[in-house]
């Protein structure tokens, strides 16, 4: 790995991988639509400004990021419209890739209720069809199972429905988010397995024991999330600002994010300050970076709420972190003692 980061490409010039088998070549970060979908829902995180998240989407962009990640399930489908809103006055050979998930079915008389976990194939297709309305696209460049299902429904068959889907013509590619390696296998000898997308960060570090190696070695895209742990690695973060979260806001009940956890990621987050000056970018984009250096991973995923938010981490898209630094924020994992899973790749990607 090099040294120093290179910060001031051309939008235009920002570096893509391939993701997996498939045609698409993606920008190292891609945009992420959780946050965008709104309070009313389970898992929000508090009120948004739709202006601000539309303004946010078409800067990434402009910026030169070339896809996006969303679920209908975020906002129960408000996620989806907000991304058509930021889509319809860009030409079309220059919008980006539509990532989004489904097997997730909410009810609509009680928007608060945890959505169920589904993989019946009528659901799946009607949730595909719902989709494809939302985004106002005729075809989704990469459709995830969100969650295994819990309706009795196999995975060979929800599986079986998503490759079905994708020779229709209705998905370009197909993938499997937060399944472990074990599923993975099993789905791999039904139908190639385009891409997986799993929790990732310098605070959640399980995916590197088996599921990049996994994917690594299958050929699978990896496109994590959370890799700045949901705000807390973006250096941006504090005790007050957790304690003023709203109750529509989940992170206002989350584990990470109360008492000597969040004391000990903070402290992670100091950690990277160093490392971010020394590159004059962001702790954020030290985050980010971090994550992308893992043998297997594609891309990060990484949310915005307004134009400014982007620029606090799109450093990431072009940064790479040298093996002398992998080395300090690894030994800053250990005297944290945040998280759970390896603290450093054996190899980083180049």
């Amino acid at each position: 790995m090099s040294s120093v980061a290179t910060l001031s490409r051309p939008a235009d010039e920002l570096p893509k991988t391939r993701l997996g088998r498939t045609h698409m070549h993606i920008t190292r970060v891609g945009f992420g639509g959780w946050a965008i979908g709104g309070p009313d829902w389970a898992v929000g995180w508090g009120p948004q400004d739709d202006k601000q998240s539309v303004a946010a989407i078409r800067h990434a962009v402009d910026l030169g990021i070339n896809w996006i990640d969303t679920a209908a399930a975020y906002g129960l489908g408000h996620s989806e419209e907000i991304i058509r809103r930021a889509l319809q006055s860009m030409p079309l050979n220059e919008r980006p890739y539509v990532f989004t998930k489904g097997g997730l079915v909410w009810d609509e008389n009680n928007r608060s209720a945890v959505p169920s976990r589904i993989g019946a194939a009528s659901s799946l297709r009607r949730e595909v069809d719902a989709s494809l309305r939302r985004l106002g696209v005729d075809r989704i460049d990469l459709y995830q199972m969100h969650w295994p299902a819990q309706d009795a429904t196999p995975l060979a068959e929800y599986w079986q429905t998503l490759l079905d889907l994708k020779k229709e013509g209705k998905v370009a590619a197909v993938g499997m988010s937060n399944h472990v390696a074990a599923q993975l296998e099993q789905a791999e000898k039904i139908g190639h397995v385009d891409a997986l997308q799993p929790p990732f960060s310098a605070i959640r570090r399980d995916a590197a024991i088996a599921e990049l190696p996994w994917c690594a070695a299958h050929e699978t895209g990896v496109i994590v999330y959370s890799p700045m742990q949901s705000g807390l690695l973006s250096g941006r973060f504090n005790v007050e600002r957790a304690r003023a979260l709203t109750t529509s806001d989940w992170r206002s009940r989350g584990a990470e994010f109360t008492g000597e956890r969040l004391m000990r990621n903070l402290e992670l987050a100091e950690a990277l300050r160093p490392i971010a000056e020394r590159y004059e970018t962001t702790v954020a984009a030290i985050a980010i970076a971090w994550a992308l250096a893992w043998p297997g991973v594609t891309g990060a995923i990484v949310g915005a709420r307004s134009p400014s938010q982007v620029d606090g981490w799109i450093d990431a898209a072009t940064l790479s972190l040298s093996a002398a630094d992998m080395d300090l924020i690894g030994r800053a994992i250990g005297w944290t003692r945040v998280g759970s899973g390896p603290v450093r790749p054996a190899v980083c990607n180049a």
